[in-house]
């Protein structure tokens, strides 16, 4: 295991960030059950319902964590430079956490406010993962 203690940020950022995709479940769940939604519910578009917006933190980060998952483990297995791929997955950890704050305070509009600038932010940095991995493979 020695032989991944240079990625050790990128690690435990997978490890944080799929902790938070996981502790946002019940919450999501604990919601929508106050909210008086069945099981399994999507709640109504609604931005200004903490149901909907927890519901939302929730599947966004259920569809974010394979990516970055890939783009991390990759970039580490092909041994692309510790430096950066620390760096970027942290930063992408950094943008996920600001954006569950943004989602569940409901901060900024439904569209293209705060949280979309982090979601991007987060993105940028795992598509440099990519770029890494790549790089680090050919």
């Amino acid at each position: 295991m020695e032989s991944f203690a240079e990625y050790s940020h990128a690690l435990a950022a997978l490890a944080i960030f799929t902790l938070i995709t996981l502790a946002l479940s019940p919450l999501s769940a604990f919601a929508k059950q106050k909210a008086g939604h069945v099981p399994g519910a999507t709640p109504q578009d609604d931005y200004a319902d903490q149901a909907y917006r927890l519901n939302r933190a929730y599947l966004n980060a259920c569809e974010t964590l394979p990516a970055f998952l890939t783009v991390t483990l990759v970039a580490v297995l092909a041994g692309a430079a510790p430096f950066w791929v620390n760096l970027l997955a942290s930063l992408a950890l950094a943008a996920r956490i600001i954006m569950v704050f943004i989602h569940i305070k409901g901060i900024g509009k439904p569209h293209s406010g705060p949280r979309t600038v982090f979601y991007v932010a987060g993105w940028a940095c795992m598509v440099g993962l990519a770029i890494l991995a790549s790089a680090a493979v050919f």
